[in-house]
This record gives structure tokens, C-alpha cells and sequence, in this order.
């Protein structure tokens, strides 16, 4: 039998994936998950119809949204990740040592014990003694922290559903009260590339750009993703992601990527014409 998984990318185009079989399925109280092995890209994790992660390359994001604001910050102990159920973001945090302690704020449980089962290569991670993990509102969440946080990283889920609360003007505020006096906020910015979720882009920079005093774009390949063109989202309280970054002191950890480095880290926020125009609508 010829089974294929197709996530929607506009009303006129979708992305299709060949799958050899379905290893999970089931309704939490948030979404629909489900966890797919394809010929080509390896294991992959849907939520309400919608691909999350492939195998085959979630290095890539979970890399840029990690070791950028690890290699400009001088000395991260305390993170926040919000969202990050399926573990991606931990397995990178949990390479630096310096770092003490990991909350991650997933609301849905189910999503967590699923990945942990399934896809326990990615999720292995959340065991790590350092992390914490809470079942709640990542919104209710946040507002109750202050000055607690060296680095706070939004893993969330599109803006709609589950995640819309953590695309707010409220939410990007109290994670600036959430944050330590110089510290980082990053978060997924969608993609540029279609209308949709460009105008996404646009009003997440929009709110972003209102609470914090520095705030970049910067930008990855990952194929899955809609367009394969997909944005980050670099605020923060003191450090300038160029300015600031400290290449030697990165490269002295010593590391494992096999996507990000310094090098690439300056040019990720070289954006094309067509992304500066649609930022700057909203500048």
C-alpha cells in the first residue's frame, strides 16, 4: 500500500512525504499527534496535520535557535524553553556545561511521553538532571517570573491552536520581566516566503521590535519546513548577535554542531531584499 503524508503549505501547494508506517496516534486534550516513519526523512512528528520535525533535518533548527544566542551570551546558567516537548532544543543546551538549569514549560503532556517513546534519539535529552519540566501554559507560565532567566527560547508551534498565546504583545513583555538585566529571547519567526505566513513574520517583529531594545532577524535552510526559508527571532536586553559574538570562547567548548558556526552564525543575519522590505514595513 502506497501511504504518503502531505502538510499543507498554501491552499495550493503541499509537501509530501512517503511514509513506511504509522508508529503513534492519538487526541491529547491540546491536538491530534501523531509520529510517522517516512522512506526519506527518517521519523517525523505531526501535530492537528501539521509537521513539526523530520528526522532528517530538526538539526538545523534546533541548532540555530540554540547556539546563536549561546555564542553571544557570555555566561548562560538559567534557561527557559517554552514549547520544546519533543526534546531538539535541550539535546543542544545540554551540551554546555556552564549551564545549570533548563526549565521546559510544554503544555501538553502527552506530547512529551510520546517523543520520549517514539523518538527517544531527540527526546533522551528531557532526562538530563538539569531540566525541569512543566505541564502548563507557557502564557500563565511567564507571568509569574521575574529577572530568573539568562535565556528564554520560544519553541513553539505555529500561531494558532495550542501556541497562539505565545505570539502576544503581553507574552513578549513578560518574558522581557522574565529575563535577567542582558538577557536573550529567541524565537521561531515562520517563514518569509509565502503571504500568510509572512504577514506572521511582520507581526511577530511588529511586537518584538516594541519591547526589546535590540531586535534582529536572522535565517536558515530547512527543507520540510514551507518554503524551506525559515526565520529566527533575536531579542534582546544588551547583546548585539554581531556585535557581540565571541567566536573564540564558542569554539573553545568545543562544541558539536553539524549545521551551525560562527562563520555561518554572521552571515544568518545577511537577509534577502525581499525579507529587509517586509521587516522594515513594520520597523
Amino acid at each position: 500500500m502506497d501511504i504518503w503524508y502531505s502538510d499543507n503549505h498554501t491552499d495550493n501547494l503541499n509537501f509530501s512525504i512517503r511514509i513506511n508506517k504509522q508508529l503513534f496516534s492519538a487526541e491529547s486534550e491540546f491536538q491530534r499527534i501523531d509520529i510517522l516513519e517516512s522512506v526519506d526523512m527518517g521519523k517525523i512528528l505531526v501535530t492537528d496535520g501539521d509537521l513539526l520535525f523530520s528526522e532528517k533535518d530538526e538539526f538545523i533548527y534546533h541548532e540555530m535557535i540554540t547556539h546563536v544566542p549561546m555564542a553571544v551570551h557570555p555566561n548562560v546558567e538559567k534557561v527557559l524553553v517554552i514549547g520544546g516537548g519533543d526534546g531538539g532544543v535541550v539535546r543542544e543546551l545540554i551540551k554546555y556545561d556552564n549551564i545549570t538549569l533548563i526549565d521546559v514549560v510544554e503544555v501538553d503532556q502527552l506530547l512529551v511521553e510520546a517523543c520520549r517513546k517514539y523518538i527517544p534519539e531527540i527526546a533522551g535529552s528531557l532526562n538530563d538532571e538539569r531540566v525541569n519540566i512543566y505541564n502548563e501554559d507557557g502564557l500563565r507560565f511567564i507571568r509569574s517570573k521575574t529577572n530568573e532567566y539568562d535565556l528564554i527560547i520560544i519553541d513553539s508551534p505555529n500561531p494558532f491552536g495550542p501556541g497562539e498565546g505565545l505570539f502576544t504583545k503581553e507574552f513578549y513583555g513578560n518574558c522581557f520581566n522574565a529575563l535577567h538585566e542582558d538577557g536573550i529571547m529567541i524565537n521561531q519567526n515562520e517563514s518569509p516566503f509565502y503571504e500568510e505566513e509572512a504577514f506572521q513574520c511582520q507581526r511577530m517583529h511588529k511586537r518584538i521590535i516594541e519591547t526589546f531594545p535590540i531586535s534582529k532577524v536572522y535565517q536558515a535552510h530547512i527543507p520540510s519546513y514551507p518554503s524551506g526559508h525559515w526565520l529566527f527571532g533575536f531579542a534582546s536586553k544588551k547583546y548585539h548577535p554581531i556585535k557581540d559574538l565571541n567566536s573564540v570562547n564558542w569554539k573553545l567548548k568545543e562544541i558539536k554542531t553539524k549545521y551551525y558556526c560562527p562563520r555561518l552564525h554572521k552571515g544568518a543575519f545577511a537577509l534577502p531584499l525581499y525579507v529587509e522590505e517586509l521587516l522594515k514595513d513594520v520597523e
